[in-house]
């Protein structure tokens, strides 16, 4: 029986060293993971249970079927003294490499089309390389993305701790007449109380205007607004840091409250805003008919006292005023405090037709002035010049851009012009269209330049 058990032995190591044959194959091979590779993967424990056995008396054939493991492996575990741990070969180079990092930033904006990524790379940086190593490579990133979404978490501020801020663009007939709007749309983050103002476009002035709005709507501000990167906002980074607009970060700095921003291509991080902003667009403007933007506004002032502030927020789950309750108390009052307009003086250097730039509109000064440097800054409704600490000058603020305020007192020979009609009375504005006059380099105004200097 002894002699047996020994023939049996020497039987397996015979078939063992010729590796696991198929039935009626001769030396039929069967295809299995790489022994090496397997040994490399097992565990501290397993290894252990592998020496364990062996030094039992167990047979290598035994400990295969038993730990459900290859001959070889565990041959190879065997001839470990000690166990290592397993180590990631390092990926062999590819042609991609140069290009890791402008894939990973890219990747987020083509929301990781790995088709348009191989397309640009082909045609803007030079790669040579085939799709599906641009496919391979997107697809981690894609992984990572939908990871960080479905574990994302809801970020909730404390009462007047922060706001959101972001513009949305709808289309409407104004009067008639289809054309696309600018919303400018304030989320505070706590009480879900939204504040929106309709407007022709997003400039600086439309921005600040938007936000004194809304400080005035809510009694207050918050201690810090969140902004995606705008430019009226943000015009870039400087060694490594957000670099603010000069005229954003003067105006923050004169309400004292302090911006955020958004990390780039993560917008998600203002959902609040972005809520607020679908929630106009899908809610307000739908079936409304406008007569001009004045009564847009009118509208909208209406929806978000009877219908936005009033209904049951889906997050909150309260009415959007009643929770404005407590945040109203934790708001920096703002009430009393003047127009960061209004405030601002800016300097302006009188061009040789004797007009001053303000807003994108153009505005005489008298003409003795050409040259010299000039103070503008405005006043309720009109801009007020002052030369040396005197008041020069005082025009209507124009709306819209590309428009030309010039007062006939302005010009030289005051005095005899005052007869002519050709400015009108004396004492009024005449408005011109700048694009027509000014943009073209239409001679009109310069020939009435011309004839007062005569009548002087």
């Amino acid at each position: 029986m002894e002699q047996e058990d020994r023939s049996n032995d020497k039987l397996n190591e015979v078939l063992d060293a010729r590796g696991p044959r198929a039935p009626g194959v001769e030396a039929a091979t069967v295809p299995g993971p790489t022994p090496d590779a397997e040994a490399s993967l097992i565990g501290q424990q397993q290894w252990q249970a592998i020496h364990q056995r062996r030094g039992a008396g167990t047979s290598v054939s035994a400990i295969a079927r038993e730990l459900e493991l290859d001959r070889k492996t565990v041959r190879s575990c065997l001839a470990q003294l000690a166990w290592q741990p397993y180590r990631r070969e390092p990926a062999a180079p590819t042609m991609l490499d140069p290009h890791r990092a402008w894939l990973a930033e890219r990747a987020p904006q083509v929301h990781y089309s790995a088709r348009i990524l191989w397309q640009e790379l082909r045609g803007q940086r030079g790669f040579a390389g085939c799709y599906e190593t641009v496919k391979l490579a997107v697809r981690p990133l894609r992984a990572a993305a939908t990871v960080a979404a479905l574990t994302q978490r809801r970020f909730e501020t404390a009462p007047g701790e922060q706001a959101q801020c972001d513009w949305g663009q709808v289309s409407v007939a104004l009067g008639g007449v289809r054309c696309r709007l600018h919303v400018f749309v304030m989320t505070l983050g706590y009480s879900r109380r939204g504040f929106a103002l309709g407007f022709e476009r997003e400039r600086m002035p439309d921005l600040l205007a938007a936000h004194e709005a809304a400080f005035a709507h809510f009694g207050g501000r918050c201690e810090s607004l969140l902004y995606d990167r705008m430019r009226t906002v943000v015009l870039g980074t400087h060694e490594g840091r957000p670099r603010l607009n000069a005229t954003f970060a003067a105006f923050a700095a004169h309400w004292g409250f302090t911006p955020r921003l958004c990390q780039p291509y993560r917008a998600q991080t203002k959902g609040k805003v972005e809520s607020g902003v679908k929630y106009v667009k899908r809610n307000f403007v739908p079936g409304r008919v406008f007569a001009d933007l004045d009564d847009f506004n009118a509208q909208l002032a209406a929806w978000q006292a009877e219908v936005a502030d009033q209904r049951i927020h889906g997050t909150t789950h309260q009415r959007p005023l009643e929770r404005f309750a407590d945040e109203a108390r934790a708001l920096v009052p703002t009430a009393g405090q003047p127009s960061f307009l209004a405030a601002t003086v800016r300097d302006r250097v009188v061009a040789d037709d004797w007009l001053v730039s303000i807003d994108a509109n153009r505005y005489s000064v008298p003409f003795a002035l050409i040259g010299k440097t000039v103070q503008v800054v405005r006043e309720g409704g009109n801009w007020v010049i002052r030369h040396r600490g005197a008041v020069v000058a005082e025009h209507a603020v124009l709306a819209g851009r590309a428009q030309l305020s010039v007062r006939p007192e302005h010009g030289p020979g005051a005095a005899a012009r005052n007869a002519r009609q050709r400015f009108g009375a004396p004492g009024t504005v005449r408005s011109v269209d700048a694009a027509r006059e000014v943009e073209v380099r239409d001679p009109a105004v310069y020939e009435q330049l011309c004839e007062l200097a005569e009548a002087a």
